[in-house]
């Protein structure tokens, strides 16, 4: 049976296959268009999967989508009859948007298939039960207790669960505008970022704050109640209103003024932003409580936007009481279309569960021939090598900055070894260095450290894995001075930890790397700048190459290198 999942909800739209329930492959579409985090309807990502799945239209047995649009349709009517003095924006966002994104659907139905009756079943999954049980399903695990926040998906902002199996039960569910990911965007408004994308952003900027200093004020504006439900004052707030303002007057007069874009940062801005951080953390908290001492389980599933929170999710492996858990290299609205491809599967079609989702590596591939074409007709030399991976770690250790281009596209925000910037830790410039010359990105942003799993517990307070870089834990004191690139300010960590049977290439450059320098620890960022997707194509690297202060580019076993200051390629500065 082959499913095609699609997220066409709210943003980041993608597409996925799922044949005989086995992930085949998954890709957003800003990754083919560039546009980042688009609300597109995903008609390239859904045209390359079934090219890569070798499948066309007519083999496709059931469509589901990560939405339901008619759910909750009578709380949004009536919100709208309440507030009706300031409804327009919500009448806009909600209704004409959902109008259009139907009709968008329907004209994509009818243009693959020509007719509605000749299309396969369409599953139209409930957003936050293709975040929550579709992570369920393809975690490793067989029963786990869910925990599911986001903005809002159709009407509701959390969902809080049992899974068992093929099967689950839902104990509670909040409702816009109770939300905690609208209060963390209204934050990073607050901060002058962009809300909806930029809250890792103000996740980085909290370790620079005091969250005493408004976390009394704070904490009273958020509430968890005994049966697992979220409650916010919404008189510091104007987002319940879709308009311009997430913040109101009350929010303004108790916290400050807020930053304008580019402007720079005060001191109450980096306080506001630690002390929501704090909430956020103590409000998951609170619903892992309730969770826990229902479920009695011993895993759990945390899924949504909100899921991206790494620092949140750290807390949660350290204090809720479970054992470890489970978050999808996905875990936003681009990671939907798995869940609900999931649930499709088993909820609906009624099949055994699905592959475990342990491997992010689920996008378009470049093999070498592939790569010289390109190279040849971009009218580039590049020098090949068999052992690319001894290669770039004497790069590496010579403080090169490596664009990293190998085998399959990760699906996610995350750059897993695939699609990353990668430098030597140990180099205390080598943060200002890239922020800098190649990420064109804040200062104070951190970066995250990949690490061979062997070895993780040497260098990392961690006691389970981390293979999608979405657990902040603390790098051990002792390692602190060592790995002075990737510490956060707070002497923390969002690690990624690297096992040889899911990426053996990168497995082996942390190992060569190891060798060289005595960690196996390099500095793992995304391969793009600030404001563009990951890079998808060698083009689209090349490109990053040269508009940037990448020193080196390796594209499977090619290397193309820039001179240093020295005019010599590929040889850096002398090893620390």
């Amino acid at each position: 049976m082959n499913i095609l999942g699609i997220n066409y909800a709210f943003h980041d739209s993608s597409a996925c296959v799922l044949r005989d329930g086995r992930i085949e492959v998954a890709i957003e579409e800003e990754r083919l268009t560039r546009e980042k985090h688009t609300r597109e309807f995903p008609h390239h990502a859904i045209t390359r999967c079934l090219e890569f799945a070798g499948l066309t239209p007519g083999d496709v047995d059931r469509v589901a989508f990560s939405i339901r649009p008619s759910l909750h349709a009578g709380r949004k009517v009536a919100y709208a009859l309440r507030h009706a003095h300031r409804s327009v924006p919500f009448l806009k966002h909600e209704f004409l948007w959902s109008f259009f994104r139907q009709r968008t659907v329907e004209k994509w139905i009818h243009a693959t298939w020509g007719d509605a009756r000749r299309a396969p079943p369409i599953d139209w999954v409930p957003h936050h039960l293709a975040h929550a049980v579709g992570s369920f399903l393809v975690s490793p695990w067989e029963e786990a207790a869910l925990l599911s926040l986001d903005g809002s998906g159709e009407w509701a902002t959390s969902l809080l669960g049992h899974g068992r199996g093929t099967g689950f039960e839902t104990y509670a569910q909040s409702f816009f505008p109770h939300s905690l990911g609208s209060v963390y965007e209204a934050v990073t408004a607050f901060c002058g970022f962009k809300p909806m994308y930029d809250e890792g952003k103000t996740m980085g900027l909290a370790p620079l704050g005091d969250p005493e200093r408004f976390h009394r004020e704070a904490s009273r504006i958020v509430r968890v109640t005994g049966d697992g439900r979220i409650e916010v004052d919404l008189d510091y707030f104007g987002f319940q209103f879709w308009e311009h303002r997430y913040c109101s007057p009350r929010f303004l007069e108790t916290f400050g003024t807020p930053r304008e874009p580019g402007a720079p940062f005060e001191q109450h801005h980096l306080d506001v932003a630690a002390a929501f951080q704090r909430v956020l953390e103590e409000a998951a908290l609170g619903l892992c409580r309730v969770l826990r001492e229902r479920t009695q389980a011993r895993h759990l599933v945390v899924a949504g936007g909100v899921a991206l929170n790494s620092v949140m999710n750290g807390r949660i492996l350290r204090e809720a009481g479970f054992d470890d858990l489970y978050v999808m290299p996905a875990a936003g609205d681009n990671g939907t279309a798995i869940g609900a491809a999931s649930y499709s599967w088993c909820i609906e079609a009624g099949q055994p569960r699905p592959q475990v989702h342990d491997d992010p590596y689920l996008g378009t591939r470049y093999d070498d021939a592939a790569i010289r074409r390109t190279l040849r007709a971009s009218k580039l030399d590049a020098t090949c090598h068999e052992d690319i991976e001894a290669e770039t770690a004497r790069l590496l250790r010579a403080g090169r900055i490596v664009g990293w281009f190998q085998g399959a596209m990760e699906i996610g925000p995350r750059a897993l070894g695939n699609r990353s910037i990668l430098a030597d830790p140990t180099r205390p410039d080598m943060k200002d260095r890239i922020n800098a010359e190649v990420k064109h990105r804040e200062a104070f942003r951190p970066f995250a450290p990949a690490v061979v799993v062997e070895r993780a517990r040497e260098f990392f307070d961690i006691e389970v894995e981390a293979p999608f870089m979405l657990k902040v834990c603390d790098v051990l004191p002792g390692k602190r001075a060592q790995l002075p690139a990737i510490t956060h300010v707070d002497g923390s960590a969002r690690l990624q930890t690297v096992r040889r049977e899911t990426n053996p290439r990168f497995h082996r450059l942390l190992e060569c790397f190891g060798e060289a320098s005595g960690v196996p620890v390099l500095l793992n960022t995304s391969f793009n700048v600030m404001g563009e997707p990951i890079v998808e194509t060698p083009v689209d690297a090349i490109r990053c190459f040269f508009s940037t202060g990448l020193d080196d580019l390796v594209l499977g076993n090619h290397v193309l290198s820039k001179p240093d200051r020295r005019g010599r390629c590929g040889t850096g500065g002398d090893a620390p």
